[in-house]
């Protein structure tokens, strides 16, 4: 629009000089071409801040084109003002060709086009600048699919073509003289392609366009075309591309020698006789099978419905000029010009049609709204249309304005000043000197936390390799396990062993990416991510970050978190992570992550496969006892204001606390019962009635009430297990535990009908998954095999009606683990014969028989143990996972590891 300005105003100094005929014409030239023919449709915000380059470098093509046009015609004969005609790059003006942009016919005064319906503006005045050629029907044009702004008839637009396809198809048209193509919208924005796969990626009304310049730059081609009449796309035709074998010579040629030719087919084609003998003979030439995307499509013109010049007609319109010369008002870039034009060229006002077109494309309005004023054929409504958008524009242009005045109480200045105040408190290139001795850093691991020994092995890994390096890198670890064993209190003292500054931040529920990403500066409130903000407060580029409940973390509809810890946690990309705000690479590679999960299904799996995974399972009753007495108990008596001379706690009652109250993994529950008993202790001191308190396993019900009933076998089922019942190994994420899996006669077997026997059923309960759903059904279909091998005579699981159930229907239970454990209840009803007591198994089962290995080994044994079993089944893949197990978990347990299930059988009713 800016060079468009320019131009205009070295036409007006042009037309200023009165000292022939030909300036006179010139003067009218422009004073009724211009306003209607080049007003580019970039009118709009765009050019008003100059923030496109390449828009810019559009408008001084499109500038230097019309300049060069200009000079040719002024260059020319003095017969400008009379009969002179001016020849144009196809052709000049003829009989019988219109179009929406009103092309005048010598045959007839009137301006209708295509387009326009029955309105007839007044005739126009006699200019110099003639239009070009445009045939009234041109059913079969290449299609050229646009981004965000339309094509408006009358108006002229710069467009690129990158596509190879489309730039030989529409070199090949340019070459049989019929530069004409149709210009449709894409629906989706983010689509750079200039061809569509399917007609459903454009919007079907466009507009039929001429190809004035064509500027080739090798693998694209750069093109001033003019929108001319709106048209609607009929269907899509598959083009075969003319003359293949001039088209591999012409490209053997030399470049120079192709310009060349080019530039002489064009002086050829300007000429008048031979561009319509070339329209006459051009054809179509459709190809049997379809090439891949839309190429060419058959086309209809729109028609406008007809309307007369209301009084609502005359309203819009004079609503839209009033409303067009405010913006202008507004802004200083188009008020010279844009005056002028409408000054000069009364027929915009009095053509409601261009006057709607031209008001649309001044606005910067989203592309849908341009393309509803585009499609829309009842004149007044497009005026209305174009009038809200011309609305909306005026309000914007009034509110740029005022911020402009007041730029210091503007919320751009708070939001330069917030952005300035973060960059300069960053720590750029300062860290904490690490700690490097081995031996301290064991000390302050060993005081804080008892076990966790992978952890602890980890660690001093990491200050071996810093040591030899000479240099400290950052790393990602990953600590999962049941809460409660002290997963997030470990990080703590990592920090504290290495001399970093500690950080923590929870991302469980979390559903916006811009916690961790940061927000942009353009909007209110705006600040950086949780990242940026742990090296604000830390001071250091070095810190320890710890990401607490990264299996919780959630998604929501702006975005998904998970994904943008992506480059958080990639070592290969976080030496440069750019944050939202800041917008400014950020180095993190010093930084050491560590996570925390209780489970790992729900993390994704690029997530997962950027960390380095550390199990902490579940503390056993030892492990327990040893923390309680070391840790738990000296804090919490000095929580509470005692001392050892004020209250004991006996290891015996520990114990009885951890084996009847405290049977979860973790010791979070510990440290609440025994924070209990010193509350109750404390209140007794106080209140007189004792002044030193010892709490043994006899007074122990006193201080935390009755014990829950614990999961021993005998209690549960005494004095002996009856048939149809077997324990089970499960795995949680709140840690290991039994449980049982129960199987009854639901009703008597079906006696035997005409067919035989009837077939029976197995009824599951237990609020059971899909998964261990499936398992049952397998295991009941092997056990009726296995039993028609092991006794023959036995058809009990034939016709029988079971009920299997999983007690504490309450939990939900998933999983394929318990599958060797159902055909063992399954076969023990059908033998009536009780499993072998004080047995647990674990194991996937196959439909041949055969165990599959599963997880949570360790838990599992741990659960096995503490509740008293003395001999567990495990698959045979999982004798590794058993072997790394602690001597004193794996004491006392014997241990069978099985391949297939008939030696699960023969372990389990071998009496």
């Amino acid at each position: 629009m800016a060079a468009y300005m320019r131009v205009w105003r070295s036409f007006g100094a042009a037309s200023g000089s009165a000292s022939s005929a030909a300036s006179v014409a010139i003067r009218a030239g422009l004073n009724a071409l211009l306003p209607r023919r080049f007003l580019h449709p970039h009118l709009r915000r765009s050019y008003s801040s100059f923030s496109s380059r390449k828009s810019l470098c559009d408008a001084r093509i499109a500038a230097s084109v019309l300049s060069d046009r200009w000079s040719r015609v002024a260059a020319g004969s003095g017969r400008l003002g009379g009969g002179g005609q001016r020849r144009s790059l196809f052709g000049n003006k003829g009989s019988g060709f219109s179009g929406e942009d009103g092309a005048e016919s010598s045959a007839g005064d009137d301006e209708s086009g295509g387009d326009e319906g029955p309105y007839s503006p007044p005739p126009p005045q006699m200019t110099a600048l003639t239009t070009m050629l445009v045939p009234e029907v041109f059913p079969n044009v290449p299609l050229i699919a646009v981004n965000r702004n339309p094509v408006f008839p009358r108006f002229i637009k710069i467009i690129e073509v990158k596509d190879k396809r489309l730039v030989d198809l529409l070199r090949g048209k340019v070459r049989l003289a019929q530069p004409y193509a149709g210009v449709f919208l894409k629906k989706d924005d983010g689509n750079e392609s200039d061809v569509v796969e399917s007609l459903d990626a454009v919007y079907h009304t466009g507009t039929f366009v001429q190809i004035h310049e064509m500027q080739d730059l090798g693998d694209k081609l750069r093109m001033i075309v003019m929108g001319h009449r709106r048209i609607r796309i009929s269907k899509q035709l598959d083009v075969e591309p003319e003359e293949p074998e001039s088209l591999e010579a012409e490209d053997e040629q030399p470049k120079a020698l192709r310009r060349k030719q080019k530039r002489s087919r064009k002086d050829s084609a300007s000429l008048p006789e031979a561009m319509e003998g070339k329209v006459r003979e051009a054809e179509l030439t459709v190809e049997a099978l379809p090439l891949p995307g839309v190429l060419m499509v058959e086309v209809d013109n729109v028609v406008h419905e007809e309307f007369q010049v209301t009084e609502e007609v005359k309203a819009l319109t004079a609503e839209i000029v009033k409303t067009i010369r405010d913006i202008i008002a507004l802004n200083p870039l188009y008020r010279e010009s844009v005056l002028q034009m409408m000054q000069a060229g009364q027929r915009v006002v009095d053509n409601p049609i261009y006057l709607s077109d031209m008001g649309a494309a001044l606005t910067g309005a989203e592309s849908h709204e341009l393309q509803d004023v585009l499609e829309e054929t009842n004149i007044p409504k497009r005026l209305y249309k174009a009038l809200s958008l011309l609305k909306k524009e005026y309000e914007l242009s009034k509110l740029q304005q005022r911020l402009g005045r007041e730029v210091e109480e503007s919320s751009e200045f708070n939001v330069t000043r917030n952005y300035l105040d973060w960059l300069t408190s960053m720590p750029w290139g300062t860290n904490s000197e690490e700690n490097m001795e081995l031996a301290r850093a064991k000390e302050v691991l060993e005081e804080d936390h008892y076990g966790m020994d992978d952890v602890k092995k980890r660690i001093l890994e990491f200050i071996a390799v810093s040591q030899l390096r000479g240099s400290t890198q950052g790393k990602i670890l990953c600590f999962y396990g049941p809460p409660g064993v002290g997963k997030t209190s470990i990080a703590r003292s990592i920090a504290r062993a290495l001399n970093r500054e500690y950080f923590r931040f929870s991302v469980g529920g979390m559903t916006d990416v811009a916690e961790i990403k940061g927000h942009r500066r353009t909007y209110v409130g705006a600040m950086p991510g949780k990242i940026i903000q742990c090296l604000k407060k830390t001071k250091t580029e070095n810190p320890l970050v710890l990401i607490d409940e990264v299996d919780k973390i959630g998604r929501g509809y702006q975005g998904d978190p998970s994904s943008a810890l992506l480059e958080l946690l990639d070592p290969e990309q976080n030496a440069n992570f750019l944050d939202h705000y800041l917008d400014v690479p950020v180095d993190l590679s010093k930084v050491l992550f560590i996570c925390t999960a209780n489970v790992l299904d729900t993390i994704p799996e690029p997530l997962r496969d950027r960390m380095e995974m550390i199990n902490i399972s579940g503390y056993v009753a030892q492990e327990k006892l040893a923390i309680a007495e070391r840790y738990l108990v000296p804090q919490l008596r000095t929580l509470c204001g005692l001392d050892t001379e004020k209250a004991k706690i006996t290891p015996e009652a520990l114990s009885v606390l951890i084996r009847q109250y405290c049977r979860e993994s973790g010791v979070r529950n510990l440290q609440k019962q025994v924070e209990k008993v010193f509350r109750k202790v404390a209140f007794r001191i106080v209140n007189g009635e004792e002044t030193m308190v010892s709490v043994t396993p006899e007074n122990l019900q006193d201080y935390v009430g009755k014990p829950i009933p614990t999961f021993n076998l005998n209690q549960n089922y005494n004095p002996t297990q009856p048939p149809g019942v077997v324990m089970g190994l499960a795995w949680t994420a709140m840690g290991g535990s039994t449980l049982f899996i129960e199987t009854s006669l639901r009703r008597p077997r079906e006696p035997q009908g005409k067919d035989g026997l009837k077939e029976g059923s197995l009824e599951l309960t237990g609020q059971l998954g899909d998964v261990m759903k499936e398992s049952a059904k397998i295991a009941y279909t092997f056990a009726r095999s296995f039993l028609m091998k092991e006794q023959p005579d036995n058809d009990f699981l034939v016709g029988s009606h079971i009920h299997l159930h999983v007690p504490e229907g309450a939990t939900p239970k998933d999983g394929p683990s318990a599958g060797c454990t159902i055909v063992t209840a399954l076969l023990s009803l059908a033998t009536d014969t009780p499993a072998r007591q004080n047995v647990a198994m674990t194991g996937e089962v196959s439909l041949t028989g055969k165990i599959l290995p599963v997880g949570g080994i360790k838990e599992k044994t741990i659960a096995a143990k503490r509740s008293g079993v003395t001999c567990i089944i495990l698959p045979a893949e999982n004798r590794k996972d058993f072997s790394d197990l602690a001597d004193y978990i794996t004491e006392g347990l014997e241990v069978h590891f099985v391949e297939n299930y008939s030696e699960i059988y023969k372990i389990v009713f071998s009496g």
